[in-house]
């Protein structure tokens, strides 16, 4: 599953490309979208929300203002295996056609929405059906590092290793960051939060290391740009920890969220457990 930086990048892109052109077609390859047509509709912006996409756009102009269509936001969740891909006109796919479920073509570009579980078209005004759920976004204008600690702290049963992956209390945190950040803050992943003295420097950290990454080609949370190990701990199971020497350990993580349990990495000398 993608990290807030990798969403933060991929939304750049596509805003770039597309705003303020008009869509030519639209292809829905998904049954609930099947016969929608936003032929005329311009892209207003796109633009990131935590680990959800969002595509603003505006309708074509009415001769009657009284029968102007909402604006619409077309959302998307890439989960493990989606990816938005910009294509000249004309231009053959890298990817099998059979995988692509959202075609958007405009004059000069084509974006072809890949692999993508989650696919859904609302009004923008009601966007917050679909990601009013998730906390303050760690690269968004709504971030609010109180309001993340104060969301932690409504769980002091709960570990911290499972909370970092949970939307709902800060936004844009996936797998990768979650063992970094606890490596960074000496924190085991099965601490409670109630233990941690410092949740403030948990949140801290969790937005320096989004905010550095979100403009580099490759992710780094070791400091050096070009280094071989580019991460402290995450997918380094059985080898020396770059700080002591002792053997990265690595586990399953189990999660009071559905679906969300995933490997976890630590240094049991760096991160001892409580």
């Amino acid at each position: 599953m993608p990290e807030g930086d990798s969403v933060y990048q991929a939304t750049a892109r596509l805003h770039q490309a597309l705003a303020g052109h008009i869509l030519l077609h639209s292809d829905f390859r998904v049954p609930a979208l099947s016969t929608t047509d936003l032929s005329g509709y311009v892209f207003k912006e796109v633009r990131p929300r935590g680990k959800h996409l969002l595509m603003r756009l505006a309708p074509p102009a009415a001769a009657d203002p009284a029968f102007r269509q909402p604006e619409l936001t077309l959302h998307s969740h890439l989960l493990m295996e989606g990816r938005w891909e910009l294509y000249a006109p004309g231009q053959r796919w890298k990817r099998p056609a059979h995988t692509a479920r959202v075609v958007l073509a405009c004059e000069s570009v084509t974006a072809v929405g890949f692999d993508i579980a989650q696919v859904r078209l609302v009004p923008t005004e009601n966007e917050d059906e679909l990601v009013g759920h998730l906390g303050p976004d760690l690269l968004g204008p709504d971030w609010d590092p109180q309001r993340a600690v104060e969301n932690l702290q409504a769980q002091p049963e709960r570990s911290i290793g499972d909370a970092l992956l949970d939307q709902r209390i800060m936004a844009g945190i996936g797998n990768i960051y979650r063992s970094e950040v606890l490596f960074l803050t000496r924190l085991h992943p099965l601490t409670t939060i109630g233990q941690v003295v410092n949740l403030e420097k948990v949140v801290e950290m969790s937005r320096r290391l989004l905010q550095i990454n979100k403009g580099r080609p490759r992710r780094v949370t070791t400091g050096q740009a070009r280094t071989r190990e580019p991460y402290w701990v995450y997918g380094r199971g059985t080898k020396p920890c770059l700080r002591c020497g002792t053997k990265i350990q690595q586990f399953k993580l189990a999660s009071d969220t559905p679906g969300q349990d995933r490997d976890c990495y630590f240094c049991p000398s760096c991160q001892p457990e409580s």
